[in-house]
């Protein structure tokens, strides 16, 4: 089969389609015959050298994939045949034309979904229905402060943070991407370079924001800290800002009873991650259905054909795009 390859850690230069073998599934695994993956930051920071796959992983890119179900590996339960299509959650793997899921991991198409739409959906979705339940266990009016409220969790986040009964503010930087935002339900946008603490503390009234998202990390803390409210759940998934603090962090959270709450998901245990994707299956997905009136939609930014994977990682980089950008593997 094909897959996206380097050969050593470094620039969108490296990467290329490779003829490597066609994997086998295991117990309880299903062989996924991929026609749609996409891409995430965890993606480039694995082809920089920054982040190993998970132990027992598949060293190929590719954290969520659409596509049919070619194979049935032992011990399978019946909950899936071949030719059922399907998208499901990886540790990597998926920027190839096969990748083999625990049957568990996998989720069905939600009707008026095309595979490309599929793709886009099951890391963002399920990282954003992460971060706000089960880390920040969001209530019925509480506001939400979503960094880079135009990325994939961004989009997702805004969705199922209005779907809650919450009130989301973003921020983002470019009038562009807080015009998407807003068209996606968000209650209000800040440009990140300029001071979005102040102008949250002002849409606000002085309160701050029950719930902060943040994938951003060490240049964000004190803005953070500051446009937090009393008891807030600040939740850091991400470090595009650095790691380091310089300041009296602790304090100042202490200061205000807030809650500083780390989350990755791609390292998560087998049991969690089942538990996880079951939750989102019965919870959230109905709601993709073409048919549900209050639907929600994957924003998918543009479509790669996989033999341009690097200028696809090359456009991520940029920071151009507005929700996914979805790789199609060659059929």
């Amino acid at each position: 089969m094909l897959a996206v390859y380097f050969d050593q850690p470094g620039g969108p230069e490296n990467l290329y389609l490779k003829e490597v073998a066609k994997p086998s599934p295991g117990e309880g695994e299903v062989l996924l015959k991929v026609a749609a993956s996409a891409l995430n930051r965890a993606d480039l920071l694995q082809r920089l050298g920054q982040y190993d796959p998970p132990p027992g992983a598949s060293s190929i890119l590719g954290l969520e994939a659409s596509g049919h179900v070619a194979e049935l590996g032992p011990g399978c339960q019946g909950h899936w045949k071949i030719g059922d299509l399907a998208m499901a959650l990886l540790p990597g793997g998926g920027q190839a034309q096969y990748v083999t899921v625990p049957e568990d991991f996998l989720m069905p198409i939600p009707k008026g979904l095309t595979l490309s739409q599929a793709a886009a959906i099951p890391e963002a979705w399920i990282t954003a229905f992460q971060l706000l339940h089960l880390a920040g266990h969001i209530q019925v009016g509480d506001y939400v402060l979503i960094h880079a409220g135009s990325s994939g969790v961004g989009t997702a986040a805004i969705q199922l943070a209005r779907k809650a009964g919450a009130i989301p503010l973003v921020t983002a930087g470019s009038p562009h991407k807080l015009q998407m935002a807003e068209n996606l339900g968000a209650v209000a946008g800040f440009n990140y370079r300029e001071d979005f603490s102040e102008a949250t503390l002002r849409f606000t009234k002085g309160v701050g924001v029950d719930i902060i998202l943040d994938c951003v990390g060490g240049s964000y803390w004190e803005k953070n800290v500051n446009c937090l409210a009393l008891d807030g759940r600040w939740i850091l998934y991400g470090l595009i800002g650095g790691g380091d603090v310089n300041g009296p962090l602790f304090s100042k959270l202490l200061f205000k009873r807030g809650s500083l709450i780390s989350s990755l998901l791609r390292p998560r245990d087998f049991k969690y991650k089942q538990t996880l994707v079951k939750t989102f299956t019965e919870q959230i997905l109905p709601y993709f259905s073409e048919d549900c009136p209050q639907r929600l939609l994957p924003v998918v930014d543009s479509v790669y054909q996989a033999i341009d994977i690097r200028a696809a990682h090359e456009y991520m980089e940029a920071n151009k795009n507005v929700g996914k950008i979805v790789l199609e593997l060659p059929q």
